[in-house]
């Protein structure tokens, strides 16, 4: 439990801190540097970097353009998808702030063998699964079902 107790800490201490104050929530911060580290992904490769769902990472970013910090563009070669860039208010966003929770814990999954983080993935279902919490939808980190930041709420 102290593992877990751990990562809640240093998530909501990355809500409230310095993705906050620059206006973006943490998990805004995420999509925003996964951009900016490959600038033209489309929304599902964005997705499969964030270890997002394709919906979910879709409303940050519409969220991440109405702010003007994104922006979609169509692909030259298939104008039916669209390839995101950071805007010149984005890339400043991102180049004043630390690497988020979410990076830092994505990273050291992407560190763990295959096979450690399968066991993790299954262990982790099992576990929601005796707690009867499977039915609760998988969000991005301190993101609500509707976009907008648990910080901000209440």
């Amino acid at each position: 439990m102290d593992s877990l107790r751990r990562i809640v800490r240093v998530l909501g201490a990355s809500a409230r801190g310095p993705a906050a104050r620059h206006g973006a929530t943490g998990a805004q911060l995420f999509v925003l540097r996964q951009i900016d580290a490959a600038p033209g992904l489309s929304v599902g490769e964005l997705a499969a970097r964030t270890l997002t769902g394709q919906s979910t990472v879709s409303e940050v970013v519409t969220r991440l353009v109405e702010r003007g910090l994104a922006s979609r563009r169509a692909n030259p070669t298939d104008a039916r998808q669209t390839r995101l860039q950071l805007t010149a208010r984005g890339r400043s966003v991102v180049r004043g702030t630390e690497p988020t929770a979410k990076e830092r814990l994505a990273a050291g999954l992407a560190a763990l063998e295959p096979a450690e983080r399968e066991q993790l993935a299954r262990s982790l279902d099992r576990w929601m699964q005796a707690a009867g919490l499977t039915e609760l939808p998988a969000t991005m980190f301190f993101e609500d079902d509707h976009g907008a930041s648990t910080r901000t709420a209440g």
